[in-house]
């Protein structure tokens, strides 16, 4: 019976190509999207295409009922999840701190931090061997933003990510005698839609040159990372932080 494992924002970039490379290893994979049905159906269908179940819910990470939603569907249809990508996130568009609103500070956190506790709480609900569970892994999405500051751009952005390092550091902590792993990721440039929702399609043609690999990266070598972290061949990695940031 094959492991099942939760990605959110799993219908595009990062999180799509963890889903199906996951499928590609053997994993039943349940992703979770926010609006883009047709996308998350095309992430489904790659899915099953490599014979494992696949399974899309609409939701808002951010909204605590929808998660709760998120982890029961997936447990009455594929199983007990046993690895949480927490990969949904948003970037917004580029603004120096003096300009940020109020609401933009809102949503960023929302999404970003408190989207990333929800998941994980309800992970650790299902996992833990103190609840009955059989333990599991859970991979945040951080970003080498948390140590860059990413300033005149994303600075709430970065600071949200930061949080993300700090909640990693603490959950790990917190759930290691529970059979439970939570590590996080950082990428950093990496080539996907996100830098064009942000308002600058060309960002990394602007970057690249700051790369010390002088390349970006795909979404295919962070998905590397994060199934690494997902496996049992990191059977002693907690607490931990991976940058796929090509030396940046």
């Amino acid at each position: 019976m094959s492991q099942v494992i939760i990605v959110t924002g799993g219908s595009r970039g990062i999180g799509a190509a963890t889903a199906i490379l996951a499928a590609e290893g053997g994993y039943d994979v349940c992703i979770n999207y926010k609006s883009d049905s047709s996308a998350a159906d095309a992430v489904v269908a790659a899915i099953t295409a490599v014979g494992q179940s696949g399974l899309s819910v609409q939701g808002d990470v951010a909204n605590g009922n929808d998660v709760v939603r998120l982890f029961e569907v997936c447990n009455e249809k594929l199983g007990a999840p046993s690895g949480l990508v927490n990969n949904a996130g948003i970037l917004p568009m580029q603004s120096r701190v003096a300009e940020m609103t109020s609401e933009r500070l809102q949503h960023v956190f929302s999404v970003n931090i408190t989207g990333c506790f929800l998941c994980a709480r309800e992970a650790v609900k299902y996992m833990s061997t103190n609840s009955g569970g059989t333990g599991g892994s859970i991979v945040n999405l951080s970003s080498a933003a948390a140590r860059l500051g990413s300033p005149h751009e994303f600075v709430d952005y970065a600071a949200s990510k930061g949080a993300i390092d700090a909640f990693t550091i603490g959950l790990a902590k917190e759930v290691a005698t529970e059979g439970i792993r939570v590590n996080a990721v950082r990428p950093g440039l990496i080539d996907t839609e996100i830098h064009a929702s942000a308002g600058e399609p060309q960002r990394i043609d602007r970057l690249r040159s700051a790369i010390p690999m002088q390349r970006e990266g795909s979404a295919e070598e962070v998905a590397q990372t994060i199934l690494w972290l997902l496996s049992p061949s990191s059977s002693y990695t907690t607490g931990s932080f991976i940058e796929v940031s090509g030396g940046r």
